[in-house]
């Protein structure tokens, strides 16, 4: 597979490791040392598949280009767009020219989630009745000093997208209004921080913030036959999954732990996973359509222009 990477800021350094020898190029208006300013410049026949690490607004336009010439595409999150038309035919586009379009949420290949995955599946804990997550990291002046990234929802996109699809991927797609609980601007023009629920067949309670000067992640989940907790991802680790079992009239419930330290292995899981989906073309949009009513919701209700 014949790989170019569109967009060189820190997403696309990483991607451009992952991809190693597979890579034949960058592109990149303006960081220096990319082959290429605009991947209109990019000879057609010289690649198969781009990932794609631009700023938000240019990526509808910059997909539209590739699908329609037939390339796989890699996009990282979010995919969003205040006209949701425009996912649509991005998907139409992609199925018509059986192509890939993927939208990368790399935390869903996290050991302990997908460990989480197959426990829910088997329904050793039987009905869900909560999860809560809170994600944080310590990035505020980070994006306060980017040209692109102190606009619009801020974190609720950010990171409150990546809670969306461990959403989907562990309990599939709620059907459900959001209701926000507060979102805050104490550092940034745009949200860092925010709180929100989805409350369907189960209530998910959902808190986000770049005010988290030590980055954190904690899951904690209760349900019929016991609790599941995971805290931090492996790239912070250590990285620790704990399930208890329920005792029941009542007491201390058995308990089982496993603590990871390692790398952050879900850059390359995913990228393999990318690899395979191009054999037996295929797309996630349905999970960004579903994310982007979401998002699109809380712009209305924030009263963000559209």
């Amino acid at each position: 597979m014949r790989i170019i990477v569109a967009g060189m800021g820190v997403q696309g350094k990483k991607r451009l490791r992952v991809a190693g020898s597979d890579a034949v190029g960058t592109v990149d208006p303006v960081a220096d040392g990319v082959d290429f300013r605009r991947v209109e410049d990019i000879p057609l026949d010289t690649y198969d598949a781009a990932l794609c690490c631009v700023p938000d607004g240019a990526k509808p336009d910059l997909l539209y280009y590739l699908l329609s010439h037939g390339k796989h595409v890699l996009v990282e999150k979010p995919l969003f767009s205040p006209n949701p038309t425009i996912l649509e035919e991005l998907k139409q586009l992609a199925e018509s020219k059986n192509v890939v379009c993927y939208t990368a949420y790399n935390h869903r290949f996290e050991p302990h989630v997908k460990a989480l995955k197959k426990i829910l599946d088997n329904r050793e804990l039987g009905q869900v009745y909560l999860c809560k997550f809170f994600y944080g990291n310590g990035t505020a002046r980070d994006v306060r000093n980017s040209i692109w990234r102190d606009k619009d929802l801020g974190v609720i996109s950010d990171l409150g997208s990546h809670l969306l699809d461990w959403t989907q991927f562990l309990f599939g797609k709620l059907d459900a209004e959001p209701k926000i609980w507060t979102a805050d601007c104490f550092e940034n023009h745009a949200y860092d921080y925010c709180m929100f629920n989805l409350h369907d067949q189960l209530l998910i309670e959902y808190e986000m913030t770049l005010l988290s000067w030590r980055n954190s992640f904690r899951l904690e989940l209760f349900a019929e036959f016991g609790t599941a907790h995971i805290d931090c991802l492996c790239k912070w680790g250590p990285s620790t999954l704990t399930v208890r079992r329920r005792m029941l009239p009542s007491g201390r419930p058995d308990e089982h732990s496993e603590t990871l330290v390692c790398a952050d292995p879900t850059w390359e899981i995913e990228y393999q996973h990318f690899l395979q989906l191009c054999k037996k073309p295929s797309h996630n949009i349905d999970t960004d359509i579903w994310i982007n009513s979401i998002l699109g919701g809380f712009r209305q209700k924030l009263g963000l222009a559209a």
